[in-house]
């Protein structure tokens, strides 16, 4: 423990502050995952339902920041995005640092607060997911029957 507290105020005394979390900086643009609201991976970049999605949500982004990977490949989506944050005054920030990759699980865009927020589910399928199809439930009564009446009434 001393031996912590030493290299702290070493690393103090010299201006070297270490990174909270540096993991899940590198996996959420330099923010925090607390703070993410919506996040877009850059294979669900390629799915055209899923980038509608987004870009029609973006107005209700009022109060949150739009960080977007600088390194994307697709520039029409860039290009919309951008447009779409400006015309309705939300800020957007274009990352090009080294947590900025193009991998497919790597971060495309992600929608964060300030502060944390705390959301359980932020991946953008999960956020907005399509609402499930209803169907008809039979009546309980019908669907079971006594043991009598299976045992007696086969062909019913």
């Amino acid at each position: 423990m001393s031996e912590n507290l030493s290299k702290r105020v070493e690393q103090a005394a010299q201006g070297i502050t270490p990174q909270t979390k540096p993991d899940e900086r590198r996996r959420y643009l330099g923010s925090l995952r607390e703070r993410v609201l919506v996040r877009m991976n850059n294979s669900e970049l390629k799915d055209p339902k899923l980038t509608a999605l987004f870009l029609e949500h973006i107005p209700d982004y009022k109060g949150y920041t739009v960080l977007i990977n600088g390194n994307i490949d697709d520039n029409n989506f860039l290009n919309k995005v951008e447009a779409t944050c400006s015309k309705d005054d939300i800020p957007f920030t274009l990352i090009y640092n080294e947590t900025a990759k193009k991998g497919p699980e790597d971060t495309a865009v992600l929608v964060v607060a300030k502060d944390a927020i705390n959301k359980m589910r932020v991946e953008i399928g999960q956020v907005y997911a399509p609402e499930m199809p209803k169907t008809e439930l039979k009546s309980s009564a019908a669907a079971k029957k006594s043991f009598w009446q299976r045992l007696f009434h086969k062909g019913d």
